[in-house]
C-alpha cells in the first residue's frame, strides 16, 4: 500500500454480499471539525446492508442518491492519527470509537483503514474494552439510548411529524421484541439500568444469554406468539419493526407505547381506542452520548455481545452471516 492510499470496502453496484469490494482507495483528506482515525475495528448494522440492496426496503422517495463507488459502514473504533488544527479535546494517539456521520453520506466512511470524522461524533473508547468491542457498540446503543433514554437532539422527524419523547423506565414493564440482537441484547440492559422490569423475546437459543444480561422474564417466539403471552406491558420496543409491529398494541396496556425501531405502521385507530402511543425515531451521531454509555461500558454496567468477528478482507461473509439471522450481539470487521 502506498503511503496515500488504503484498503478499503467499497460499492460500484447494488446487490448482494458478493458486490463487496476489497480494494485501495484514497487516504481521505482532513477537514475542520475532523480528526483522522486509524481504524483497528468496523461494527456492522443493518442500513449497511439496506445501502447494499439498494434501500429496496425503502420507500422511493426516502431512498438518497448514492455516488458510486461508495464506501459502507459508521461504526468505527481505532486510534487517532490526525486533529484538525480547530479540534480540541482529542489528540494523537487517544483511543475513540464512534457512530460517523449517520444518518448522512460523507467522503469518508467505515469500511476502511482510515476514517476522517468529525470530532462531534465521536468518543474516547471505554479503557476496559478492547476495539472490537467498542466498534460494536456505537449505532446500536445510540439507537437504544435514543429510543429509550434521551434523544438527545431537536432535527426534525423523518418518519413521523411528532418528535420522539422516551418513557420514564423506573418501576415499568418493557418488553424487547428481537431481544438477542445489536439493538436488542444493549436495550435490555439499558432499561434494566434504568429499573425497569424487562421482558425479553427471543428465540429459545438465546434464553441463557439474556437472562445473564439481566432480562426478567423470556418469550421464545418460536414456540408462542408474545402477543398472546405478555399483557398488562407499559413499553414495546420492537428492535424489528416492520408490517407485523401492530400485534404488540394487544400487549400494551392504556397509556403505554409502542417503539418501533424499523419502519412500522400499526393500525392509527386501534392504536388511539388502546390509548397507546406509537413512535419512532431515526438514530443520530452523538459522541457526548456515546461518552456517557462508554461510561456504562466502562464499569461493567453494559456489555458489548460479539456474535462473530471477520476481517475486513471477509466483509462478504460477514454480510453473509447477518443474512443468516439469529445473531447474538454484534457482527464486526477487524483492521489490523
Amino acid at each position: 500500500m502506498s503511503t496515500d492510499t488504503m484498503k478499503t470496502i467499497r460499492l460500484h453496484e447494488f446487490g448482494g454480499p458478493e458486490v463487496l469490494r476489497y480494494e485501495e482507495a484514497p487516504i481521505p483528506e482532513l477537514k475542520l471539525g475532523e480528526v483522522l482515525v486509524r481504524v483497528h475495528a468496523v461494527g456492522i448494522n443493518p442500513p449497511d446492508w439496506y445501502l447494499r440492496d439498494g434501500y429496496k426496503d425503502l420507500p422511493p422517495e426516502w431512498r438518497p442518491p448514492v455516488p458510486f463507488p461508495v464506501i459502507l459502514g459508521s461504526d468505527v473504533s481505532g486510534v487517532i492519527e490526525a486533529v484538525a488544527t480547530d479540534v480540541q479535546g482529542f489528540s494523537v494517539g487517544d483511543e475513540v470509537f464512534g457512530m460517523v456521520r449517520f444518518p448522512s453520506f460523507g467522503e469518508s466512511a467505515a469500511y476502511a483503514e482510515y476514517v476522517a470524522a468529525p470530532a462531534s461524533d465521536l468518543a474516547l473508547k471505554p479503557a476496559g474494552i478492547d476495539h472490537v468491542h467498542a466498534a460494536g457498540a456505537p449505532m446500536s446503543g445510540l439507537t437504544a439510548w435514543q429510543f429509550l433514554i434521551e434523544l438527545g437532539h431537536n432535527e426534525p422527524n423523518p418518519l413521523q411529524p411528532e418528535r420522539h419523547r422516551p418513557l420514564p423506565l423506573s418501576g415499568k414493564t418493557v418488553l424487547v421484541n428481537g431481544a438477542a440482537g445489536g439493538v436488542g441484547h444493549l436495550a435490555v440492559q439499558l432499561a434494566k439500568w434504568k429499573g425497569a422490569h424487562v421482558i425479553a423475546v427471543a428465540s429459545g437459543m438465546h434464553e441463557s444469554f439474556l437472562r445473564e444480561l439481566g432480562a426478567d422474564e423470556f418469550i421464545d417466539y418460536t414456540k408462542s406468539p408474545p402477543e398472546d403471552i405478555a399483557h398488562d406491558v407499559d413499553l414495546v420496543l420492537d428492535t424489528l419493526g416492520g408490517p407485523t409491529t401492530g400485534r404488540f398494541l394487544r400487549t400494551l396496556k392504556r397509556g403505554g407505547a409502542l417503539f418501533p425501531v424499523f419502519l412500522g405502521y400499526p393500525d392509527a385507530e386501534e392504536a388511539a381506542k388502546r390509548g397507546v402511543i406509537v413512535s419512532m425515531t431515526q438514530v443520530r451521531s452523538n459522541g457526548p452520548q456515546l461518552a456517557e454509555f462508554g461510561r456504562l461500558l466502562d464499569a461493567g454496567t453494559v456489555r458489548v455481545a460479539n456474535d462473530s468477528t471477520f476481517p475486513l478482507v471477509d466483509a462478504r461473509k460477514a454480510h453473509e452471516r447477518a443474512a443468516g439471522g439469529h445473531i447474538q450481539g454484534k457482527i464486526v470487521l477487524t483492521v489490523v
